[in-house]
């Protein structure tokens, strides 16, 4: 799944692809090198980012929607909202996956409003808002309670009338670095849940900060974890680099056959 920013404030490529040309440069690059999906987004949920209205996050994701469908008609785009109304504008545009940060947590007509347009789901783990989440770190257990949380939201879901759901354990989202290393390391637990794992660890900072450099320097490291994570059982990687990200997946691959 390759990463479209239409932000001027994400946290690593905020404003590279707030154009349209560079949206279609981008578009075509990560088709290009093996990209499944593409994941559109226009609200930076990053701490300390600015409030974006419904309005605005709407032309935002639904001019690049448009203007990717209308060049690429076979690609497979995601919209990145927690919005039920941006969200069902994206489908109408040519999305046809819903990957909510909240795990409908934080509107209260997502998942009747994807049940509607009958598209697969991606529900990710958080807790508070993406402004509240780095002060709500205090976990007894983080993969456990991640677990219980999802396996509720996904019920939950299930009940409203989803069927293809995908769930995402939010690596970074109101967890500490070593809180997320921690969820890495028992990957494999969310094999319960009985839904394709999606594992967004890109260039983050738990990547970074633990190797002292910066968000620019941590594709090496951003490798190497999904690696890992292949290896745990994640089923999609969401990144900013596709190529070196398809070059795990053709390796990883290739051992499982060996």
């Amino acid at each position: 799944m390759g990463i479209v920013n239409v932000t001027p404030d994400s946290f690593y490529d905020g404003g590279k692809t707030f154009s349209e040309k560079n949206i279609l440069i981008q578009a075509e690059k990560m088709l290009s090198e093996g990209a499944t999906f593409l994941d559109v987004g226009g609200y930076s949920t990053r701490p300390g980012a600015a409030e974006v209205s419904i309005e605005e996050e709407k032309n935002r994701v639904c001019g690049a929607i448009n203007s990717i469908v209308k060049k690429f008609p076979e690609a497979l785009i995601s919209i990145d909202t927690f919005r039920s109304d941006v969200a069902k504008a994206a489908v109408e545009a040519g999305a046809s996956i819903i990957n909510d940060v909240s795990g409908g947590t934080l509107d209260a007509d997502m998942f009747s409003t994807v049940a509607k347009l009958k598209v697969p789901y991606i529900a990710m783990h958080l807790r508070g808002t993406p402004k509240t989440m780095t002060k709500l770190t205090d976990y007894k257990n983080v993969t456990l309670e991640v677990l219980k949380i999802l396996s509720e939201r996904i019920a939950i879901a299930r009940a409203e009338g989803i069927n293809d759901i995908i769930a995402d354990p939010g690596f970074g989202f109101a967890k500490t670095s070593a809180q997320s290393f921690e969820m890495m390391n028992n990957l494999e637990l969310f094999q319960n849940l009985d839904v394709p794992i999606l594992v967004g660890i890109s260039r983050k900072s738990m990547i970074y900060k633990t190797l002292n450099t910066s968000a620019e320097n941590a594709l090496n490291g951003t490798t190497v974890l999904n690696a890992f994570a292949l290896l745990k059982g994640a089923s999609i990687l969401r990144v900013h680099n596709v190529k070196e990200a398809m070059e795990c997946v053709a390796l990883y691959h290739e051992m499982k056959l060996a």
